[in-house]
């Protein structure tokens, strides 16, 4: 058995696999597309595309999503202290790219109205979950930030987008 270098075992994550083993492992297990939402003090929307959504509890309702460290939209929702988790249908990849695309006016031409919480619901969406911050943790790369859910609604019965294996795909039922 060959011992690896401190150097050799960093870039296998201390584990025995490197980064590309773990996201292609991972990427067998299809996530939904989420575009998370809040308002700028100054009036302007702010949004990030997320697929590490999910539900944590339901006494306090809380849900959760994984930004990474390097998100430049994660620190300005962070600071509004209230977002809009919306998901997206199978149709809306468009609406998708456009709102992860780099630029300043990720919103040109995207309809939405205020939630209660005053932050963006994104117009024909499956659903949508209006929350306050109520916690963030580190982890690893990523933040784990937990919102305590105000509101909620499901606005059409449709297939969400999903992304699978590094494509954007929708689900089908099997019965």
């Amino acid at each position: 058995m060959r011992i690896s270098s401190i150097g050799e075992r960093h870039a296998l994550n201390m584990t025995g696999f490197d980064s590309a083993t773990f996201r292609r492992v991972l990427g067998h297990y299809p996530t939904g597309v989420c575009v998370v939402t809040a308002i700028e003090p100054h009036g302007a929307p702010v949004g990030m595309v997320v697929g590490s959504f999910t539900s944590v509890s339901l006494d306090p309702p809380l849900v959760a999503f994984f930004p990474a460290k390097s998100s430049s939209s994660w620190p300005r929702i962070e600071k509004v202290g209230r977002f809009c988790v919306n998901i997206l249908a199978s149709d809306q990849l468009a609406l998708c790219r456009q709102i992860a695309a780099p630029g300043p006016d990720k919103f040109a031409g995207i309809a939405h109205r205020a939630s209660a919480n005053g932050s963006p619901i994104l117009d024909d969406v499956v659903a949508w979950i209006d929350c306050t911050l109520d916690a963030v943790h580190e982890a690893g790369d990523h933040h784990i930030v937990l919102g305590r859910v105000v509101a909620l609604e499901a606005e059409r019965p449709d297939r969400p987008l999903l992304f699978f294996q590094g494509s954007y795909g929708e689900f089908s039922l099997l019965d």
